[in-house]
């Protein structure tokens, strides 16, 4: 998907709304486990209930993995039920050298068909521009996350008195443009997202962290939206497990469309 198609679907929706699909079986209404695909049978739900307010789903890849061949079937399965005009995200944080990434990056994009992949920037650009060598695919580059050791790394100053971020965002938009490269930016320091935009003003930014981990929305389109929006917030638990009983997928609805109806009016106020 192209970066005009994208912000297509965000005006159309007026929602910047991504759903992260981080399914547990140990979560899940315990009525799915007799489902021959437990997964599946959630996702779907999720999707199908969801999908008026989204513009882009990521599930977290290592929630498959851990479940082995099953959850490699459950994961393309979802991924082929989600309607083709919807951005999808893998949440796998690859990066490795150059000949490791360019397989990761087929099986993402070519076996799985996947619109873009987070991937991790500690190995430098070798890691990466395998990734970006695919036609309208996005690398999601981790940028400043809000997890309680991002200060053990990320903000510390390199030579010239620059954090290790800002090198980070600076390097690599030589290697990619704002139409395949996207930023991880952490929801819960408003003045940080602030900071990250001055350093990247037209890349899109997928934002975790709104919701069950407290990050103001207010905020992140203060400080984070541009003139193409540039935002693509993430909400996980706060949707998938707003109920644990027979009526998940009608409160994850509800919750969907309260961030939807925030966010439009958020898209009239700063966009």
């Amino acid at each position: 998907m192209d970066k005009k198609t994208l912000f297509g679907n965000i005006q159309q929706k007026s929602s910047f709304l991504c759903v992260g699909l981080d399914t547990d079986l140990a979560k899940i209404p315990s009525h799915l486990l007799k489902e021959q695909d437990p997964i599946f049978a959630f996702n779907r739900e999720i999707i199908d209930k969801t999908a008026d307010f989204a513009v882009a789903y990521k599930p977290n890849i290592a929630f498959y993995e851990a479940l082995g061949p099953k959850g490699w079937e459950s994961l393309q399965k979802t991924l082929d039920y989600i309607p083709k005009d919807i951005f999808t995200i893998a949440d796998a944080k690859r990066g490795d050298i150059g000949n490791t990434s360019k397989l990761y990056a087929k099986a993402f994009f070519e076996q799985m068909d996947f619109d873009s992949i987070t991937v991790a920037p500690y190995m430098g650009q070798d890691s990466v521009s395998p990734f970006l060598e695919f036609e309208d695919k996005w690398v999601i580059l981790l940028a400043l996350t809000s997890n309680g050791g991002s200060s053990d790394f990320q903000v510390l100053e390199t030579e010239g008195g620059k954090p290790l971020f800002q090198q980070v965002l600076e390097k690599s938009q030589r290697w990619g443009s704002d139409d395949n490269l996207m930023y991880v930016v952490g929801a819960t320091n408003g003045a940080k997202i602030a900071e990250v935009r001055k350093y990247a003003p037209d890349h899109f930014f997928l934002v975790p962290g709104v919701g069950a981990q407290g990050g103001s929305l207010e905020e992140v389109a203060k400080y984070g939206m541009n003139s193409n929006c540039g935002l693509l917030v993430n909400s996980s638990r706060g949707i998938i497990y707003a109920s644990d009983g027979a009526d998940f997928g009608d409160a994850a609805r509800a919750e969907a469309s309260k961030l939807q109806q925030e966010m439009a009016r958020l898209l009239e106020k700063y966009g």
